[in-house]
């Protein structure tokens, strides 16, 4: 069995224990429940629709990771109260978040800056700070949704935190450590670019990608 088929077997099996979560919900009649498991199981599907949407294979590990991301966020972090249980739980996931946030805008403007149908050129600095900007934009986004949720739906998004009760200490940390974790991938990609090392989870990820998706890397120039 290679690799690739057992992280897809991982995969499927964390989708498998979130339809059983919405079976067991509607067994308790706890309707919101049912349906906001529901709504996480569609979100572990959206790497394979964006893939077959676009034409580009995505690299196994970072859909597994993914899912794993979205498993352990919204099903055991909203639905079953990590958040509340497990006090570093929100800063680990946000970490998390901010590297994989930081590896899609990496790989977006790398994308951009390889193929033949942009007639652009960015230098390394650029690609690692779009990076950067790109996983701290998402995150500020994702508060301004917690805050909504918060007063809008009566929700709990935002943890009080270190005896904070309006919620500002955990959006603040949650963006340090959004930063954290694009700034790590950002000087990762940084480095990628000025010297191609090939050790590393986040080249190993790059090439995979190169490699699988050959027709988004058509320029014969390479400039560093």
């Amino acid at each position: 069995m290679d690799e690739n088929t057992i992280q897809n077997r991982l995969a499927t099996l964390f989708q498998i224990i979130l339809v059983a979560g919405v079976v067991g919900a509607l067994w308790d009649q706890a309707w919101f429940d049912a349906f906001i498991i529901s709504g996480i199981f569609l979100i572990t599907l959206l790497p394979t629709v964006f893939a077959r949407k676009f034409d580009v294979v995505i690299p196994a590990e970072f859909q597994l990771v993914t899912i794993i991301f979205v498993f352990a966020s919204l099903f055991l972090g909203e639905v079953h109260g990590y958040y509340f249980k497990i006090w570093w739980w929100d800063i680990a996931l946000h970490t998390v978040s901010g590297l994989l946030l930081g590896i899609v805008g990496f790989l977006l403007v790398y994308v951009m800056n390889e193929t033949e149908r942009v007639s652009l050129y960015m230098k390394p600095g650029f690609i690692a700070f779009f990076a950067f900007l790109f996983a701290i934009g998402v995150g500020v986004f994702w508060e301004f949704f917690e805050y909504i949720g918060d007063k809008v739906f009566d929700l709990t998004m935002q943890k009080p935190a270190f005896g904070d009760s309006t919620g500002l200490t955990d959006t603040i940390t949650d963006l340090m450590v959004d930063a954290l974790g694009a700034m790590i991938i950002s000087l990762l990609g940084y480095r990628y670019l000025k010297r191609h090392p090939t050790q590393g989870l986040m080249q190993r990820w790059i090439r995979k990608f190169i490699k699988n998706n050959p027709r988004l890397f058509k320029k014969t120039h390479h400039r560093s």
